[in-house]
């Protein structure tokens, strides 16, 4: 692949680390969760209450993310805290908020996206 005259690497890694980041932002409770994880890292039952979501729908997202390999947890005797895998996460979350875009108000309403 190139770019602007540079060979760029791209690798199946490189690919699939951003298939999971895109999937796990696909859902605003996972976004919520990995923004919230960028303040501190949380009890699963500290991140249900802060949310607004039970806790086994809280528990499935963590579930997700824990496979996408965005957060991981600690053991606190009967309970797991929660946290960003990986500290590059948190900046690359900072600088994607700051992104703006402009986009086509009408392309993914109602769920009918026509970006694919």
């Amino acid at each position: 692949m190139y770019c602007c005259g540079m060979l760029a690497t791209v690798t199946p890694s490189h690919t699939d680390s951003l298939a999971r980041l895109g999937h796990a932002l696909s859902d605003p409770t996972r976004a919520r969760i990995l923004l919230a994880l960028r303040e501190a890292p949380a009890l699963p039952s500290e991140l249900a209450d802060g949310l607004g979501v039970s806790r086994q729908k809280l528990s499935n997202h963590l579930a997700c993310l824990r496979g996408c390999g965005l957060v991981d947890g600690a053991k606190e005797g009967r309970n797991t805290r929660y946290r960003l895998s990986d500290p590059h996460l948190d900046a690359a979350l900072g600088d994607l908020m700051r992104l703006t875009l402009i986009v086509d108000p009408d392309c993914c309403s109602a769920g009918a996206c026509r970006c694919a």
